[in-house]
């Protein structure tokens, strides 16, 4: 067992918060569950700037209900996580060992079998990356997030054959932490969405909450339907729970604020409990309701789309053949919102996803009610990018597609930090 540092623990830590450190923080969602849940955080690493941005407005900025304070002597900025160990190695240092949980998800594209699942994606070295946070910190706990493929091995023939990044991950953990795994799907949540995610949770084996870690995820299954009955939720909340209050035909538009000659969903008031606890309190317009510029003909084909996939049974799910066919198109993954169901998976490409009832594509706010993120959250930077800048920027669609939903992650924490307070 590494030696861990013997910092005083204050004569108050009964009732000091428990603390974490979000690494690959996006913009936040899993850094919001945990505040929520009652979690201090002491720092959150980003290193795209425009997620970073967005993680400044909601937790750095004043006026926002779950305001952080940035530790002295780092500089406020989006960091590599690589640049950050080195240049911020004191920091870390006086953190070590009295940190409660280290989480984050590193970056998932190289794992996922919605992209082109690539063992030696550089971008899967930062797994290493995250590893080498947990030997610099040496936390009480770990909670690590990715995709679902991040279970599965690579098949015959790929760069990195055989290998498994979830296996690694466990045996390498193993020595100091006791771990317990699962795939859990966000809509058991609350969340409207169905979408499937890797969950790691560990704890310190000389820890006596150790313990307790086998039982985690019973635990959290256990306390879902009183934690959303008293938010007034309950599990299997639908599309049309999340986003109706939304429709155009409804609410009207509006010039868009932050964008020349685009419109605006405006809004007219929530329809529905799930909407309600979304507005916490806020009393003005959700923003980022900017709508795509659909030419006519593509409004036609969107229209066509939505109308033939619910006569052919297909919402939720790709489009049929002989409509790709119809409409001339290549792309396979597009797919029309069940209105009575959870969405899919919420994805960083805007076109994979048509509204249920109007001929056009979400906006960044409907994708972020999917995501259960409430409407005060504010998100920076670009609405979308394209060609390589894709590789290199998180523009706002890609920051909500990536996040943690921040009513799974709350209901996470508050399970947590049970099992570290027993």
């Amino acid at each position: 067992m590494p030696k861990t540092a013997t910092r005083p623990i204050p004569a108050d830590a009964a009732t000091t918060p428990f603390t974490f450190v979000d690494a690959f923080a996006g913009c936040g969602g899993l850094s919001l569950g945990l505040k929520r849940a009652g979690w201090e955080c002491l720092i959150a690493i980003e290193k795209d700037p425009f997620a970073f941005e967005t993680y400044q407005a909601n937790f750095l900025r004043g006026g926002t209900p779950l305001g952080m304070r940035w530790p002295e002597g780092v500089a406020e900025k989006p960091w590599e996580i690589s640049a950050f160990r080195q240049e911020c190695a004191a920091f870390l240092e006086g953190i070590r060992g009295q940190v409660d949980l280290l989480a984050g998800g590193p970056p998932c594209q190289g794992f996922s079998h919605a992209g082109r699942r690539q063992a030696d994606d550089p971008r899967n070295r930062l797994f290493e990356d995250y590893l080498s946070l947990v030997q610099d910190l040496q936390p009480k706990a770990v909670l690590i997030e990715n995709v679902r493929g991040f279970t599965s091995d690579f098949g015959r023939g790929m760069p990195g054959e055989g290998r498994n990044f979830a296996a690694e991950l466990k045996e390498r953990l193993a020595e100091t932490y006791a771990t317990v795994d699962t795939i859990l799907m966000a809509s058991d949540f609350g969340v409207p969405q169905a979408r499937p995610r890797f969950f790691l949770v560990g704890v310190r084996r000389d820890l006596s909450s150790a313990e307790g870690v086998g039982s985690f995820f019973r635990k959290l299954h256990g306390q879902t339907r009183s934690f959303l009955a008293a938010r007034g939720l309950a599990q299997g909340t639908t599309a049309r729970d999340a986003i109706s209050d939304l429709e155009v035909a409804r609410a009207g538009t509006m010039d868009c604020a932050d964008s020349a000659g685009f419109s605006a969903i405006a809004y007219d008031g929530p329809l529905s409990a799930f909407q309600r606890v979304m507005q916490q309190g806020h009393s003005k317009a959700p923003g980022d309701t900017r709508l795509a510029r659909h030419a006519p003909e593509i409004q036609a084909r969107f229209a066509d789309i939505i109308r033939s996939s619910g006569e052919e049974g297909r919402l939720n799910q790709v489009i049929s053949p002989d409509l790709r066919r119809k409409h001339g198109l290549k792309k396979i993954a597009i797919r029309v919102l069940d209105p009575l169901a959870p969405a899919p998976t919420i994805t960083s490409m805007p076109e994979d996803l048509l509204h249920y009832r109007e001929p056009r594509t979400l906006t960044v706010r409907e994708n972020a009610r999917l995501q259960s993120f409430p409407d005060w959250f504010q998100f920076k930077g670009k609405y979308t990018t394209g060609g390589l800048a894709r590789r290199t920027e998180i523009p706002r669609f890609t920051q909500v597609a990536n996040a943690v939903p921040p009513l799974l992650a709350e209901q996470i924490g508050a399970c947590l930090a049970h099992v570290l307070g027993s």
